[in-house]
C-alpha cells in the first residue's frame, strides 16, 4: 500500500489494476448514496463526524524551555529538495543553535540532497528511486560520518519514525505524503503539515489518529498558520467563524463575460492569463488553483479538519494585497487577524518552534512597514466565476471520500488544461462530472487504501 501511495505522487496509469483489485472487498462494505451534488448541502452533512485537530482554540503547553543554549528540536524533513524542504533547511542554517536536522528524504536531485548531507549531516536520508543510492554514495565520499541510506516509500517512512526527531515536516506532494505521516504519528512525532493531502484527503483517517496519539498537527501554510496563532489562548466555545483570504488570482479583476468571450475567441490568452500571478511567480499548478479559486477551496475543506469549525461558519474573503493572512471572529464579535508580508518561511519557522518565538534577522526576515503596505482592500468571491467555492463546501459536507476525489479530480483537470487538452471552463465541469459519479461510491469512513484507491479513480475519471 505505502509503495502505492508512493507512487501516486507522479500520477502512474500504472497504478489503477491495484486500485481494482481492492473493488470486490471494498464492494461488500456499505455504501452512502446521495441523489446530486447540489443535495449535498440539505441531505448529507456529515463534517461533524471526524473530530478536528485544534477543535476551536489551540492550548499553549506551560513551561516549554526556549530554543536555543544547549535546547535544539531535532526534525526529519520530508521532500529536502522541493520548496517547502529548502526553505526549511535555510531556517535551520540560519538558526543551528536551535534545529537540528537528523533525517532527510529527497526526489532525484542526488547533487542538491549531497550537498545537504554534506551542510547538515543527517543521520538517515532516503532518495525516492533506489538506482540513485550508488550515485548518493559516491557523491558522499570523503564524510565524516556516513548517513544510512535507503530509498522509496520505505525510507520514507523511516525518516518519517527516526527514533531521534521530535518534529516531521512534510513537504513532499500528494497522497505519497500519507504512509510517512500516519508513521510518524504512529511514532508520536508532531507534524509540520506542509502536504495539503494529508488533510483534504486523508482527513477522515489522519484526524481521529492524531487525536489517538495525542500528536499535534501544526499547520506550515500562511492561511492556517495564521488562523493557528489567533485561536491561541481562546476560552471554550470562543471561535465563532473562520474567514480565510485569497489573492483573488488572475481573474479577480476581469469579468466573467470577458472571460467566457476570451475562451471562445481567444482561448490561448485565457490559458496564458490563468498561468501569470499577478503578486507572485508561482509554479504553473499553483498559479491556475489560485485562478479558479480551487486553493481556496481546499484550504475551506483543511481548515474544517484542523479546526473543528462547521462549514457554515468557514468564509472566503478576498483580499488583493496578501498581507492579511486570515482571521478568526469570536463569539463576542472581536476579529483577530495575522498580518505579514507574504513569505512562507514564516509559517514554516513557527511550526517548526512552536510554541517558541525565534528572533529572526530584519535583513533576511522584514518587518512589516504599515506605511509601505499601504491600503488594504477586501471584497466577496463571485460565485460564478468561482464555482470551485460551491463545489468545495459540497464536497466538505459530504465528507469521506469526496474530499479526496474533489481534489485528485482537480489536479488531473489542471494537468490536462495546462498540457491544452481542455479548455479553462472546462475544469469545472469536469471536476463535478468526478464528484457526481463518486456519490454512489462515497465512502464515509474510508481506510487509507480507500483514500489512494479514489484518488486513482478520480484522476482516471477525469
Amino acid at each position: 500500500l505505502s509503495r502505492a501511495m508512493f507512487a501516486s505522487a507522479n500520477t502512474t496509469r500504472s497504478l489503477s489494476s491495484t486500485a481494482t483489485g481492492v473493488r470486490d472487498a471494498r464492494a461488500a462494505r456499505g455504501r452512502t448514496r446521495r441523489t446530486g451534488i447540489a443535495s449535498v448541502r440539505a441531505a448529507a452533512n456529515n463534517e461533524a463526524r471526524y473530530g478536528a485537530c485544534w477543535p476551536g482554540r489551540a492550548e499553549v503547553p506551560a513551561n516549554v524551555p526556549a530554543l536555543g543554549n544547549g535546547n535544539v528540536k531535532k526534525i526529519s524533513l520530508l521532500g529536502s529538495t522541493g520548496s517547502i524542504g529548502t526553505q526549511t533547511l535555510d531556517i535551520c542554517e540560519e538558526h543551528p543553535d536551535k534545529f537540528e536536522v537528523v533525517a532527510l528524504s529527497a526526489g532525484r536531485n542526488v547533487a542538491l540532497v549531497a550537498e545537504q548531507c554534506r551542510k547538515f549531516s543527517p543521520k538517515l536520508v532516503s532518495v525516492q528511486n533506489g538506482e540513485d543510492v550508488a550515485a548518493l554514495k559516491a557523491a558522499l565520499q570523503g564524510m565524516e560520518q556516513m548517513p544510512e541510506i535507503m530509498y522509496g516509500a520505505d525510507g520514507m517512512v523511516e525518516v518519517a519514525r527516526h527514533k531521534d526527531c521530535d518534529s516531521v515536516i512534510t513537504g513532499i506532494v500528494g497522497c505519497a505524503g500519507l504512509p510517512p505521516t500516519v508513521a510518524a504519528i504512529e511514532a508520536g512525532k508532531n507534524i509540520c503539515l506542509a502536504n495539503k493531502e494529508t488533510l483534504i484527503a486523508g482527513g477522515p483517517a489522519i484526524v481521529p489518529l492524531a487525536v489517538k496519539h495525542g500528536v499535534k498537527i501544526l499547520p506550515a501554510d500562511s492561511e492556517h498558520s495564521a488562523i493557528f496563532q489567533c485561536i491561541q489562548g481562546l476560552p471554550e466555545g470562543a471561535l465563532r467563524r473562520i474567514i480565510l483570504t485569497a489573492s483573488g488570482g488572475a481573474f479577480r479583476d476581469m469579468p466573467l463575460e470577458e472571460m467566457r468571450r476570451l475562451a471562445e475567441v481567444d482561448p490561448a490568452a485565457l490559458h496564458k492569463k490563468a498561468t501569470t500571478h499577478p503578486n507572485w511567480d508561482m509554479g504553473a499548478k499553483i498559479t491556475c488553483d489560485s485562478a479558479t479559486l480551487m486553493n481556496k477551496a481546499l484550504e475551506v475543506i483543511e481548515a474544517h479538519y484542523l479546526y473543528g469549525t462547521s462549514y457554515d461558519n468557514i468564509d472566503v474573503c478576498v483580499h488583493p494585497q496578501s498581507i492579511i493572512h486570515s482571521m478568526v471572529e469570536t463569539a463576542d464579535s472581536s476579529v483577530l487577524a495575522q498580518l505579514g508580508w507574504p513569505d512562507m518561511r514564516l509559517p514554516i519557522l513557527y511550526t517548526m518552534s512552536w510554541p517558541n518565538r525565534v528572533e529572526c534577522s530584519e535583513v533576511t526576515w522584514p518587518r512589516l512597514d504599515f506605511v509601505k503596505m499601504g491600503d488594504l482592500t477586501f471584497r466577496a468571491p463571485d460565485t460564478e466565476k468561482y464555482p470551485s467555492l460551491t463545489m468545495g463546501y459540497a464536497a466538505g459536507r459530504m465528507g469521506g471520500t469526496m474530499t479526496g476525489v474533489f481534489s485528485a479530480a482537480n489536479e488531473q483537470a489542471v494537468a490536462d488544461f495546462l498540457a491544452k487538452k481542455i479548455g479553462y471552463f472546462d475544469i469545472y465541469r469536469v471536476i463535478e462530472l468526478a464528484m457526481e459519479a463518486h456519490k454512489n461510491e462515497l465512502v464515509l469512513d474510508p481506510t487509507l487504501d480507500d483514500i489512494v484507491h479514489y484518488d486513482l479513480w478520480a484522476r482516471e475519471h477525469v
